[in-house]
């Protein structure tokens, strides 16, 4: 027997993608979110959208300086995650508060990459699309970049535990790989 899921939790029946640390940047005040709500939308380009609510610093700081990062973090930054996304940008330096080091992204004019994830997409923003509460972001990918021992056209199961949200408090990491 199946049982019915309230609405407001119905995202977590499929929301179980791997969190993304995106940092965003407008003059002097940078900021990081975490998210959950992100996936690719198209291969060449490459390009994504990332899904953040409209009163969020990040929402304010992407629409103004048109880029975003994506930075993938691994599970060994987990406090530093949740911190991330309990705290708002507006109140305090998420960067010197959760001790994230910035560093000059590639091909991005202002946007920061932080430092200690192991992997990151530099985004300019393409378009933005209001959703109920939310703004869908929709990114091309003009660099991408990942620690070398850690991905091999894949992130490599034995080597990389990603992190991934089920709701709440609750998370996971990546497992075995399993070829079919």
């Amino acid at each position: 027997m199946k049982k019915e899921i309230a609405l407001n939790k119905a995202n977590r029946l499929i929301n179980s993608g791997a969190l993304i640390l995106v940092s965003s940047s407008y003059k002097d005040k940078n900021n990081i979110i975490t998210l959950a709500w992100n996936s690719p939308l198209s291969h060449s380009p490459a390009i994504l959208g990332i899904s953040i609510a409209k009163t969020h610093l990040s929402s304010e700081l992407i629409k103004k300086s048109k880029e975003f990062v994506v930075n993938i973090p691994s599970l060994d930054l987990l406090d530093k995650i949740v911190f991330c996304g309990t705290h708002h940008g507006h109140d305090i330096d998420k960067f010197k508060e959760a001790k994230f080091t910035a560093e000059k992204a590639n091909r991005l004019a202002g946007t920061p990459l932080i430092k200690e994830c192991i992997g990151h997409l530099e985004c300019l923003l393409r378009d933005a699309k209001e959703v109920g509460d939310h703004i869908l972001f929709i990114g091309e990918v003009v660099f991408a970049s990942a620690e070398e021992e850690l991905f091999n056209d894949i992130w490599i199961p034995d080597k990389v535990k990603l992190v991934y949200h089920l709701g709440g408090a609750n998370f996971t990491s990546s497992g075995d790989l399993i070829k079919v």
